[in-house]
């Protein structure tokens, strides 16, 4: 938490909130609230950890989004979104035109800007034991994607065992920081090597960075609660904080669709109550010429597991194609007879 601390701090005294916007995650309620007020936060701390998956879906939808501003745009990533020529819009090549075959040109409104997003999580062996299986696999795809997008995580815990630590996050989280830990079996599970164990405290570390498995000795800077209160307090004064009140509602309702389908909502098979929101999102893929949940989300404004869950309904009616990596799928009918 202190390390934590430190990092929002460095980032707060040179990131404006038109530059750095944040998502925090604080399962133990007490520890980020007090960074609740800063004009840079995206949402309110999220301390639920029921509504964390949701959170982390909505950053992949996100991701995939900047990604098809970029192919719009014709930049590889967000830097070159931010500082490309704005004085007429660039023509995608013939590739990235194939690759956005039947989007319709509407579709995707492109912004002035896009700042980055920093997803802190300040204790993940409490969320792994709610839904290990979609944190971990929503955490290997931001860590592998996100980057270029202008999406970042920083993930921390004080129990490194490899229930927490699994090997599908470690490998995709390149850059590492251990502080001393209990014994040499918990360094090897954070760094891959011994070490850790010997350090001595208060704020002595060995980090790991990106590119590289050269491991570097380092003293972490201590920024007090007292100074975190003053930095948040000019802020405050500076700007009131400028949630994005459609993001907290998208995570509102994942999260609630998350509780119903642990109750059962119904055979995967049966429509139910979602026949007429299914025909709504054939409109939308007969409008767009474009498969994917994502799509769905957006212009339905559902969240990610219904979305999933009517594609997977297309899929078994024959109208869609599985799965396609971040790519939309294969449209198997004919959009302009078929009749759902």
């Amino acid at each position: 938490s202190v390390c934590i601390n430190s990092i929002v701090a460095s980032i707060l005294y040179s990131k404006s909130p038109k530059d750095v916007r944040l998502i925090m995650v604080d399962p133990k309620v007490v520890e980020l609230k007090v960074f609740n007020s800063l004009p840079h936060m995206l949402i309110p701390v999220v301390t639920e950890p029921k509504k964390v998956p949701a959170a982390l879906k909505w950053l992949l939808g996100e991701m995939e989004q900047r990604y098809q501003i970029f192919a719009k745009c014709n930049v590889r990533n967000i830097t070159g979104f931010n500082y490309r020529k704005k004085d007429k819009p660039a023509e995608p090549t013939p590739e990235q035109q194939a690759e956005l075959a039947g989007v319709a040109p509407d579709d995707i409104e492109i912004p002035e800007r896009l700042p980055y997003i920093v997803a802190i999580v300040d204790e993940l062996a409490d969320l792994m034991m709610i839904a290990p299986a979609e944190i971990e696999t929503s955490i290997a795809r931001l860590a592998q994607l996100a980057r270029a997008a202008g999406i970042h995580l920083i993930i921390a815990t004080q129990r490194p065992s490899v229930n927490v630590i699994t090997g599908v996050i470690k490998a995709n989280l390149p850059s590492r920081i251990a502080f001393q830990v209990a014994s040499q079996v918990d360094s090897r599970t954070i760094l891959d090597g011994k070490g850790a164990e010997t350090l001595i405290g208060r704020g002595d570390m060995l980090f790991t960075p990106p590119g590289t498995s050269r491991v570097v000795r380092a003293q972490g800077a201590f920024v007090g609660d007292e100074e975190v209160a003053e930095i948040v307090e000019f802020l405050k004064r500076n700007g009131p904080p400028q949630y994005a009140q459609s993001v907290q509602q998208q995570i509102d309702r994942a999260a609630r669709e998350d509780d119903e389908d642990e109750d059962g909502g119904g055979n995967d098979g049966d429509m139910g109550d979602d026949a007429e929101l299914f025909r709504q999102a054939f409109e939308v893929i007969r409008s767009s010429r474009r498969a994917s949940t994502s799509t769905l989300q957006r212009k339905l404004r559902i969240g990610y597991n219904r979305a999933a869950r009517i594609m997977d309904l297309m899929e078994d009616k024959g109208i869609v194609g599985p799965e396609n990596g971040s790519s939309p799928r294969e449209i198997l009918v004919d959009l302009d007879t078929y009749q759902p």
